[in-house]
């Protein structure tokens, strides 16, 4: 394929690409930004194709070195800067990345050697010849997700990945070429990464925040300045109490919103109805490059809690079942699927057959529309970020105290849904010890917002821990 960011300087130089604070850079300024940037990442001694490890706020350094990144083949680690230095420490040993690239007010997460982005920012450029064709198969990026186990793993995505999720976006949501899509998503995560790649292909604005702040949102909304965003359902229920209580209605300017990460509540459906402000419910995951099956805005009341239809070149069913309404796996077969993973599970095979199984269970009604019932079955989804228990279960079996404990996902009024453990002593402990232990080795939103004490833990047959059932203890 041709180099994506060559090709659109080229094609429209002059159009603006991306708007961080007061600064708007035009295609053209940008990626020649992005090749200075790579001839400086050249001169710190990074080579082409080289697995490269990126920690930073979202802000338009972070974008420049992305897409400096990507005119140097590199593959990119995105780090979560959410995560404990132990859980950094892990991704990094497993990516077994040559460079790690961080912004200095990050600089402290990391044990090992880094490369800040201030340090980079003043290097004198080298000579480089960026490729004209960039080979389809080959890994732009990687994110690692946990399994079932608790153990993360390292997915890659690769640029036939992210073109097939960008083209399938365009052609479900359908772009023009002045649109402009607000990201105030992390850019570590893939709802973030792929609004950046989206633009590329499409030629379109992203006007970038670097934190979610509902006022500055709403602003954005009604000066018209923005047409699309990404949200979960935290974040949208913040704008739209933003838009209450300022009595604002949603201008014809502002098209729609995805909303994913998540259920969206029949109730903030309803109060965006009220509002004027579409919104189109999603589902997907890392290992699809961001979406595959979005509900259109004109089934938000008709179809609640419907994740919509398979994007165009994807294929979804549910595992051992053709029937409507049946429940079983999520299955996903097409071009945004990824080809596999990364260092312990290098050899773990992402699909069977060619489809990937998901782990989420969920059901396709007499119209073909997708439910998703469970996602990742004990999945917690906090404030749009995906906690799996076993993660929190790993690190509360290695306390001496602890004989066994089970962590579930229960409901909270401001962040959906927070994790709490339910925990067998085996001596004396209090639960703030354990609570202090935690956070020693976890990420502040998987830390258990509570830890009670019991006899036993519920199980099955076979001696598996029944998660489903804690909450009822």
């Amino acid at each position: 394929m041709q180099n994506w960011l060559l090709q659109r300087a080229y094609a429209t130089p002059e159009r603006a690409a991306l708007t961080y604070k007061e600064t708007t850079y035009s295609w053209y300024e940008l990626v020649e930004a992005a090749k200075r940037r790579a001839r400086q990442l050249t001169t710190a001694h990074i080579k082409q194709g080289e697995r490269v490890a990126l920690l930073a706020p979202s802000t338009d350094e972070l974008v420049i070195t992305i897409y400096a990144c990507m005119l140097l083949q590199c593959e990119m680690v995105m780090l979560n800067r959410r995560l404990s230095p132990k859980e950094l420490a892990y991704q990094l040993d497993d990516a077994n990345v040559k460079h790690c690239i961080v912004a200095r007010c990050d600089q402290h997460k990391i044990t090992k050697p880094v490369l800040t982005l201030e340090e980079v920012r003043v290097l004198t450029p080298s000579r480089v010849l960026f490729e004209e064709k960039w080979q389809p198969q080959n890994t732009l990026s990687i994110m690692y997700t946990s399994g079932t186990t608790g153990a993360p793993k390292g997915v890659r995505q690769t640029y036939d990945n992210h073109q097939a999720s960008a083209i399938a976006a365009a052609l479900n949501v359908g772009m023009a070429p002045t649109d402009s899509w607000l990201c105030t998503m992390p850019i570590f995560h893939i709802s973030g990464l792929s609004i950046l790649m989206r633009a590329v292909i499409y030629g379109n604005e992203v006007v970038l925040h670097e934190k979610f702040d509902a006022i500055r949102v709403v602003e954005a909304i009604v000066q018209g300045r923005v047409t699309h965003m990404s949200v979960v359902a935290f974040t949208l229920n913040q704008i739209l109490q933003q838009m209450i209580e300022q009595n604002i209605d949603v201008p014809p300017s502002f098209k729609l919103m995805l909303a994913g990460g998540g259920a969206i509540p029949e109730a903030y459906l309803e109060k965006a109805n009220l509002l004027g402000l579409a919104v189109a419910q999603t589902y997907g995951m890392t290992e699809t490059a961001s979406q595959v099956a979005t509900l259109g805005a004109e089934y938000a009341l008709d179809k609640v809690g419907a994740s919509g239809k398979p994007l165009f070149f994807n294929r979804i069913r549910i595992d051992g079942t053709t029937n409507a309404y049946e429940h079983g796996e999520i299955c996903i077969q097409g071009p945004t699927v990824t080809p596999g993973y990364i260092g312990q599970f290098a050899k773990l095979p992402a699909t069977v057959d060619g489809w990937l199984h998901t782990g989420d269970i969920g059901y396709l009604d007499d119209e073909g529309f997708l439910y998703v019932v469970d996602r990742r079955a004990d999945l917690i989804i906090s404030g749009g970020e995906n906690i799996y228990p076993a993660e929190i279960e790993n690190v509360l079996h290695a306390h001496e105290a602890v004989k066994e404990v089970g962590v579930c996902g229960i409901a909270h009024a401001k962040w959906g849904s927070v994790p709490v453990a339910y925990v067998v002593a085996q001596e004396e402990v209090s639960e703030q010890s354990l609570l202090t232990y935690c956070a020693q080795q976890l990420a502040p939103y998987k830390i258990p917002t509570k830890i009670y004490f019991v006899d036993q833990l519920p199980r099955n047959g076979a001696n598996k821990l029944l998660r489903r059932k804690l909450g009822k203890q």
